[in-house]
């Protein structure tokens, strides 16, 4: 579990599915209204305290994105207004408004472009051609969706990518907004023909 501030009032967290496995929670059930899973909301919002100083003491809001066999993304927003942050509430008390999302997308973050060429050459030798790259604040994305890594079994396309890389906990969609695309389609492909 990752714990990231992104303003006063908003936190991500990202979750990995060991981590819903640790705590005996399947990708199913996360989606179901358990003491498990109320359970699993509690830790993180004390793990957001200790680590980032986040207290959710009032209304939050609660967005869940889940990522193909790489977890998932909570983004937990609290006071809605100043009105609703400045009221008394009381401590075992939490309002909560959930929108889900499920996400078709792989999208992997790494370190240095050696990374990126040497993961081009596994993934070529097994018939995996497609896939976008970018780079945003000194790293490098690859983003694939589901469809393009149809030779390979995704259990271990997932493997291959943490080998060399590891799940953004940034999404696609400000690495697209603010990054740079270096490689529209097939990047993998493409890597391979210059780098090999």
């Amino acid at each position: 579990m990752r714990v990231e501030r992104l303003t006063y009032n908003k936190i991500k967290i990202f979750l990995t599915f060991d981590d819903l496995n640790e705590r005996g929670i399947s990708k199913e059930e996360i989606w179901q209204d358990i003491p498990k899973v109320h359970q699993l909301f509690r830790d993180m919002m004390t793990e957001a305290d200790d680590e980032v100083g986040f207290k959710a003491d009032g209304p939050i809001a609660v967005e869940v994105f889940s990522l193909p066999a790489q977890g998932m993304v909570v983004i937990v927003t609290k006071g809605i207004n100043e009105y609703e942050l400045e009221e008394e509430y009381d401590e075992d008390y939490i309002e909560m408004q959930v929108t889900l999302d499920e996400n078709d997308e792989i999208f992997y973050e790494f370190s240095s472009f050696e990374d990126v060429i040497l993961l081009a050459k596994r993934l070529h030798s097994l018939e995996i051609k497609g896939g976008t790259l970018y780079s945003f604040n000194n790293h490098f994305y690859l983003k694939f969706e589901e469809d393009e890594v149809q030779p390979v079994d995704l259990d271990l396309f997932i493997a291959l990518l943490a080998e060399f890389g590891s799940s953004s906990t940034i999404t696609s969609y400000r690495v697209i907004e603010y990054g740079k695309e270096l490689m529209k389609s097939d990047a993998i492909s493409e890597l391979y023909r210059y780098f090999k």
